[in-house]
């Protein structure tokens, strides 16, 4: 909103009308670093991996938006012998952030407090190439970006899809009851 009138007139009716130094200095940064949208946060760093679809940065704990993958103590079923396929996912995520700096961008948070994102390794969207690589599923109830990918890992029967298990949200709600 600030931003949206000129950088001059802007700064000077800091200046003139004698506002907080906080808030001056704020505006200024904002006038010459670019235009900042309300609520919509970028976040860069060295992440900590949490599981197959949460990691942190700094203090910010992040979801990745449109995906769902296993729980850390979930298994999967391949051939009638059950693995860990939630740890299996933690460990792909680490992998593909390995020696990274990660950027993460969001606008909202869930419930938990955690920022809802899209996160980048190297221009690489994590998001999709966790789907992609069968580690993760397209979690349609709130995005449906992720499909396509989701259907090269079954085709390909990669990660989880290479035998049997319950999608993660069915998971989490039988442990619920």
């Amino acid at each position: 909103v600030w931003c949206g009138v000129s950088v001059g007139v802007i700064c000077s009716v800091v200046v003139t009308r004698k506002r907080s130094l906080l808030f001056g200095k704020v505006l200024v940064m904002t006038c010459f670093f670019g235009f900042v949208s309300p609520g919509l946060a970028d976040v860069a760093g060295s992440p900590r991996v949490i599981d197959g679809d949460t990691i942190i940065i700094g203090d910010t704990r992040i979801r990745l938006h449109g995906i769902d993958a296993p729980e850390q103590q979930q298994l999967c079923f391949s051939a009638g012998t059950a693995w860990p396929c939630g740890e299996s996912a933690t460990a792909a995520l680490k992998l593909m952030v390995q020696e990274h700096v990660i950027r993460c961008e969001g606008s909202k948070e869930d419930r938990y407090g955690r920022l809802i994102g899209v996160c980048f390794a190297a221009g690489r969207n994590l998001n999709e190439a966790m789907v992609r690589a069968g580690w993760a599923l397209a979690y349609r109830k709130y995005s449906k970006k992720y499909v396509a990918a989701e259907q090269k890992a079954v085709d390909g029967s990669l990660g989880i899809w290479r035998g049997d298990f319950v999608p993660p949200w069915e998971w989490r709600k039988k442990r619920r009851n």
